[in-house]
């Protein structure tokens, strides 16, 4: 007898699990893995009605495939559900949110044939993160110019705080300067200067900073006046 794959094993958590909600369930229906029918009670003066149909189906991890298919099956059944091996992945918040955005149930099923909800299928209206939409809007408008090419990962990606200090950085190439000099440079100067992320700077004495050598170092690693507004003709 053929050993039965990891999706099939999969096959009777899952059956036991439409049971338990009142469905008859059956694999392999017209390509759907798993379908199951519930007898709906019948609405008074309205007849007659069909019963509830749920589809699930089955898949070795949390896959682009496994979400396609799901999304197909949401033209034929009430609910869909997604059923995957219990591991970590299975339970990464992006995937739960994802599911929850596209109204699909998913189900973890445990090396013992135990099977836990993550996800039950219903429509979904994400909700605002308010402080990281703010935190969005607010660099975009601060970022000058349009500095990376979207998709970028070989090299630090140019931001807003990053264009400050590297102005910061341009206005004390010919000497030291107090923080309230560079106010006109970036309103955000002082700030920059005192906490130093990067170490592009030296104090000098107290209220006076210089550019130390990763400064400069710095400057020169992006000369591009188009996308770094701060550089000048050395």
């Amino acid at each position: 007898m053929a050993k039965a794959g990891p999706e099939t094993s999969l096959y009777a958590p899952v059956k036991r699990f439409l049971e338990s909600l009142g469905f008859e369930a059956k694999g392999e229906i017209n390509g759907c893995d798993v379908v199951g029918l519930r007898a709906q009670p019948d609405a008074e003066g309205d007849g007659p009605r069909g019963p509830e149909v749920v589809v699930a189906e089955l898949k070795r991890g949390f896959t682009l495939e496994l979400l396609l298919q799901a999304v197909d099956r949401t033209q034929l059944a009430d609910e869909v559900w997604m059923a995957v091996p219990a591991t970590r992945r299975a339970a990464d918040k992006r995937a739960l949110r994802l599911c929850r955005l596209l109204g699909l149930g998913l189900l973890s099923v445990g090396a013992h044939g135990g099977v836990a909800i993550l996800v039950e299928p219903a429509p979904y209206q994400p909700r605002r993160n308010a402080r990281r939409r703010s935190a969005l809007v607010t660099e975009f408008r601060r970022r000058q110019g349009d500095p990376n090419p979207g998709g970028s990962t070989r090299k630090p990606i140019m931001t807003a705080y990053r264009q400050a200090a590297l102005a910061c950085a341009a206005a004390l190439r010919e000497g030291p300067l107090r923080p309230r000099d560079l106010r006109g440079v970036a309103d955000n100067a002082p700030a920059i200067l005192a906490r130093n992320v990067y170490g592009w700077f030296r104090r000098e004495r107290p209220g006076l900073y210089a550019l130390a050598p990763a400064g400069h170092a710095a400057l020169a690693a992006f000369p591009d006046k188009e996308t770094a507004p701060w550089a000048t003709a050395s």
